[in-house]
């Protein structure tokens, strides 16, 4: 019974959306985190489809998070750009939390973009510093957890390599050209939406963790488990703090922030990945 209403709601979305678009055939999904929602500018043709006019879709409550799907184009191909995501913290099922992803899914999108704003806990990040993702570490639920939509994918999808290792040479190759430096780590996922502890962060750190944040992989476990190809970015917006000073507090307000002004890099960044993608292979 929960599979099937899972499967209806994402249906009644998919059906709302092409019957607001319907011209929509979009390639590329992006979904855009705290503060990051500036590559929604950049998006020409727009069509603006705000969640809350959707059949069964929550509602972002957090600050950064505008809330709306933005169809159009980037780098000269069409996109759906989520400016805004939902959180299991918000306390929303994981269904929901990921049903952004399968709808997309269901409209053609091929690739998926993911970007967060993250705490750095590799010493050698800077705040400012843009991580390509190459892993990640999961402590939240799994979205899978429950009967499988056959539709979509195996019971039991591979986790090798979550994040496509061509866009990740692509976007050093980006970055060299441009004069960036890009960061590359493992993001280790939390439910939040407490910050961490320093006793946390250093037992992170022990475990391979570069930066942690209370976001993105529940959508690319689904997005893999849909056989989509994932490339992933965090924003460093906060250094980890592993020595209990209570001086260095975080701050969200601050993370946004942070965020917004390492965005126009990640912006280009995305931009020109997406425009290389080669159309004859899609």
């Amino acid at each position: 019974m929960i599979m099937t209403d899972s499967i209806a709601r994402i249906n009644e979305a998919v059906g709302y959306i092409k019957g607001v678009v319907p011209q929509a055939r979009p390639l590329v999904g992006i979904i855009l985190g705290s503060g990051l929602g500036r590559l929604g500018d950049k998006i020409t043709e727009q069509t603006v489809i705000p969640y809350g006019d959707i059949p069964g879709f929550p509602v972002s409550t957090v600050l950064g998070h505008k809330g709306v799907f933005i169809f159009g184009k980037l780098g000269g191909k069409p996109v759906v750009a989520m400016q805004g995501r939902f959180h299991f913290y918000e306390g929303y099922s994981m269904d929901l939390v990921t049903l952004p992803v399968r709808v997309m899914a269901l409209l053609g999108v091929k690739y998926l973009f993911v970007s967060n704003a993250a705490g750095g806990i590799n010493r050698e990040f800077e705040i400012g510093d843009l991580m390509v993702l190459k892993d990640h570490i999961n402590l939240m639920p799994n979205p899978l957890i429950g009967p499988n939509m056959d539709q979509f994918g195996t019971r039991f999808p591979d986790m090798t390599c979550p994040y496509d290792r061509e866009f990740t040479q692509r976007a050093f190759q980006i970055a060299e050209e441009e004069g960036v430096r890009l960061r590359k780590g493992v993001y280790l996922a939390t439910s939040g939406p407490s910050y961490e502890t320093p006793s946390e962060i250093r037992f992170f750190s022990k475990v391979g963790a570069d930066a942690v944040g209370m976001s993105t992989v529940p959508e690319v476990i689904v997005a893999r488990h849909c056989s989509l190809r994932v490339f992933g970015m965090s924003v460093i917006t906060n250094k980890a703090n592993m020595d209990n000073d209570c001086a260095v507090l975080n701050d969200g307000a601050d993370v946004v922030q942070k965020a917004d002004a390492s965005a126009k890099l990640m912006t280009m960044i995305f931009e020109k990945l997406i425009e290389s993608i080669d159309n004859e292979q899609n």
